[in-house]
C-alpha cells in the first residue's frame, strides 16, 4: 500500500546555488565523507527542494565528487512540483538523479543521508521532534540528516547533523563579507533553536561569544573577514569551546560545533 506523504506543503521559494554553503559542506565532513564511501547502496534525498529541481541537481553533482556512483532522489509533497521536475529532466526515469512524491516518510526509500533544507523552518517548533524521528528512523545504517535553513540568497546558513540517535552537531555558515557580526545568524538558526535564542540558552550564549570574539579580532579585518572569522575561531576554542577545526583554504566562515554545546535547556 502507498501510503501518503507525511508532512505540509511549503512555500517551495528556492534558487540556483542557494545551499551551495552546506553543499561544500557535506563534500568536506569526514562523517558523511564516511556514510557515503561506506555504503552499500549510496542514496541521498534531498526533501523539499521546492518549486524548481535546481538545488537537487547541484547536490547530486557536487556529491558525485565524493562517490561517482551517487543516486540523488528530490521528494516533494506537491505532485505539480515532482511533474516540473520530471519535465525539466526530459521526463527520464531511473536515471543518478530522480524525483518522486513524498515527505518525512522519505517515500518508503532508506537514503544514506537525507538533506531537508528551509523545510522545518515552516513548521511549527513542535513538529520538529516528530519530524526528526521519521526520518532518521529510515536512515540506512549509518546514515544522517541535515536539517537547515538559509536566507533568500545562500549567504546565511545554519544546520543541525543527525543520525539515528539524534543531533550531533550545529553549524554555522556565511559570506563573512555579508555580516557584521556572527549574531547576524541567529534569524537563520534551524526551528529546533531559534526560539532558544535567549539569555541563559547555551546557543544565545554561544553566539554572545562569537560577537565578542569577532569584535577582539576586528585588528584582523585588514587582511578581509575570511582571516578575522578564522581568528575568532581560534579565540572561541581558546575560551573552551569545542570549534572544529576549519578546512585548508575555505572560502565560507564556518563554525561547527557538537551539539551539546547548544542543545536547548
Amino acid at each position: 500500500m502507498i501510503r501518503q506523504p507525511v508532512g505540509q506543503l511549503t512555500r517551495g521559494t528556492t534558487g540556483y546555488n542557494r545551499l551551495r554553503r552546506s553543499d561544500r559542506w557535506l563534500v568536506h565532513d569526514h562523517r558523511v565523507r564516511t556514510a557515503l564511501l561506506t555504503a552499500a547502496d549510496p542514496l541521498v534525498i534531498d526533501l523539499g527542494y521546492g518549486a524548481l529541481p535546481v538545488t537537487t541537481l547541484e547536490l547530486a553533482a557536487r556529491l558525485r565528487a565524493v562517490r561517482p556512483d551517487v543516486r540523488v532522489v528530490g521528494l516533494e509533497i506537491h505532485p505539480e512540483r515532482v511533474h516540473t521536475a520530471r519535465a525539466a529532466m526530459g521526463g527520464t526515469r531511473g536515471g543518478p538523479v530522480e524525483f518522486a512524491l513524498g515527505g518525512f516518510e522519505l517515500a518508503g526509500l532508506q537514503p544514506v543521508l537525507v538533506r531537508a533544507f528551509n523545510v522545518l523552518r515552516q513548521y511549527d517548533v513542535d513538529a520538529v521532534p516528530g519530524a526528526w524521528s521519521e526520518m532518521t528512523t529510515r536512515l540506512a545504517p549509518g546514515g544522517l540528516v541535515v536539517d537547515g535553513t538559509c536566507d533568500e540568497l545562500g549567504r546565511r546558513c545554519c544546520w543541525v547533523l543527525l543520525d539515528a540517535g539524534g543531533p550531533l552537531s550545529l553549524t554555522l555558515a556565511c559570506d563573512p563579507f555579508a555580516i557584521e557580526k556572527p549574531s547576524d545568524l541567529a534569524e537563520r538558526l534551524p526551528k529546533v533553536l531559534i526560539h532558544h535564542n535567549v539569555p541563559g540558552q547555551p546557543v544565545h550564549a554561544l553566539l554572545t561569544a562569537a560577537d565578542r570574539a569577532w569584535a577582539s579580532a576586528a585588528g584582523h579585518g585588514v587582511f578581509g573577514p575570511r582571516v578575522r572569522w578564522r581568528a575568532m575561531l581560534d579565540m572561541l576554542a581558546d575560551a573552551g569551546f569545542l570549534v572544529e577545526p576549519p578546512r585548508r583554504r575555505l572560502r565560507d566562515g564556518v563554525l561547527t560545533v557538537p551539539w551539546d554545546t547548544v542543545a536547548p535547556r
